[in-house]
């Protein structure tokens, strides 16, 4: 959530963020309208409990009329504290529950407007010409068959659709994926971290994901708890309720996880493959730092997303997303996408937002420093999602033959294996 001062102080900063977003700019006015309530009624309380202590202390050095007009006021006053905390109490509550419908402020240097409204920062790497080549390029699934990698017709089978299973060199292909992410970001100086995948709803609305994507989490109502789409949300309540020192910042977090959305409002959308799925393994970067850091943070987030991308051999470019995009944690994201040969266009593998103080306030996270204690800041980065990133391996790095070239950082946790061969020759002429 933010600064409850700020809105006071500059709520046509607020409004203009709602703008930006898309979202309800009068909720701005519900929310400073309620905060008024709560603090003229939590004013009037104090000041009727002080007549009342004042009053408690007179009635017993009172006698006749004297105490029996005390006693009167008295009791008027208890029934009127009691409206008063109880209009306090309401008053709270509404503030409160405003204020979690209120997004993070947009960065000033995020694009303004919708999905489609990115600004790309750079590319890096060329598309293979498979023209040039003399065939034309497989996409993954195919390719996945022929590998004896990937079975998504048993996937459905056993659980529906979006769901698969990674077989032989693809289940291979995952660990390589995950060990290497993990090798890098433990050189960066992260400690790894195995996360639960079921959690309270306090952590998941404390990271912002019982709002706008609430639809897409699958909840476990008998249980009371949510599975979780990305270990960003144990990761962010893994310092839940805790003050940390600001000699121990940055605490940097490379947590690994299953993850599970349901993809609501995706229907029809990449029905095929691997690509959009309810559930798939990822690699998250965490990191807790001071606000005055979180920018440059953001940006090695931003670099370790590239050096990782650029060891697979991918060609990918770095977009900035637009403020309606944003998601209500983010107050800035970038996103990572590679070149996918068979769809002509980019896709996202990775992505790295700063949420800057939204999170941590919500969570009730501190950092205590000389000034004394106040909200840190958060930040999130995808690393590797597997399977997107098993896609843009498959068919950048196909052969005319149906094999796929292993890239030179992952050969080391494939046994040295430089191909990945087919089991069956592909279909003649297929390919071509």
């Amino acid at each position: 959530m933010i600064d409850l001062r700020l809105l006071r102080e500059d709520p046509d900063r607020v409004r203009a963020s709602q703008r930006a977003r898309g979202e309800d700019v009068a909720l701005v006015d519900s929310l400073l309208s309620a905060d008024e309530r709560r603090r003229s009624s939590s004013t009037r309380f104090d000041e009727l409990r002080a007549e009342q202590k004042r009053l408690g202390k007179l009635i017993p050095k009172a006698q006749g009329e004297e105490k029996a007009e005390l006693l009167k006021r008295t009791g008027e006053l208890s029934a009127a504290v009691k409206a008063a905390d109880a209009e306090q109490h309401e008053a709270d509550e509404e503030a409160r529950a405003l204020l979690l419908q209120l997004g993070n402020l947009v960065h000033p240097d995020a694009p303004i407007g919708g999905e489609e409204d990115f600004a790309v920062v750079e590319e890096l790497g060329t598309p293979r010409d498979f023209t040039a080549e003399g065939f034309a390029p497989r996409d993954h699934l195919e390719l996945g068959e022929l590998l004896g990698a990937i079975d998504v017709d048993r996937g459905a089978k056993v659980s529906g659709s979006r769901f698969y299973y990674l077989t032989g060199v693809g289940a291979l292909l995952e660990l390589a994926l995950v060990n290497a992410a993990i090798a890098q970001a433990t050189a960066a100086g992260f400690t790894p971290v195995l996360t639960p995948t079921l959690v309270k709803p306090a952590a998941m609305a404390g990271t912002g994901y019982l709002g706008q994507v609430e639809d897409d989490v699958y909840y476990l109502e008998k249980d009371e708890l949510y599975l979780v789409g990305t270990s960003e949300v144990p990761l962010a309540a893994y310092h839940m309720d805790e003050i940390i020192e600001a000699g121990r910042l940055p605490l940097r977090y490379a947590g690994f996880s299953p993850c599970y959305r349901r993809e609501a409002g995706s229907y029809g959308k990449d029905t095929r493959g691997i690509i959009r799925v309810h559930q798939f393994d990822k690699v998250e970067m965490f990191v807790y730092t001071t606000p005055e850091e979180a920018e440059a943070e953001h940006q090695r987030l931003v670099e370790w997303e590239k050096q990782w991308l650029t060891s697979l051999e991918l060609p990918f470019r770095v977009i900035e997303l637009a403020s309606g995009d944003l998601g209500s944690s983010a107050s800035r994201k970038f996103d990572c996408e590679a070149w996918i040969p068979t769809q002509g266009k980019y896709r996202e593998l990775t992505s790295t937002s700063n949420t800057t103080e939204f999170q941590a306030r919500r969570l009730n996270i501190r950092l205590r420093d000389t000034a004394g204690t106040r909200p840190l800041a958060t930040l999130n980065g995808t690393l590797c999602a597997v399977p997107r990133t098993i896609v843009a391996i498959l068919e950048n790095h196909q052969q005319a033959d149906g094999s796929v070239r292993v890239p030179e950082i992952l050969r080391p946790y494939l046994g040295g294996r430089e191909v990945l061969e087919p089991l069956t020759a592909p279909p003649a002429g297929s390919g071509t």
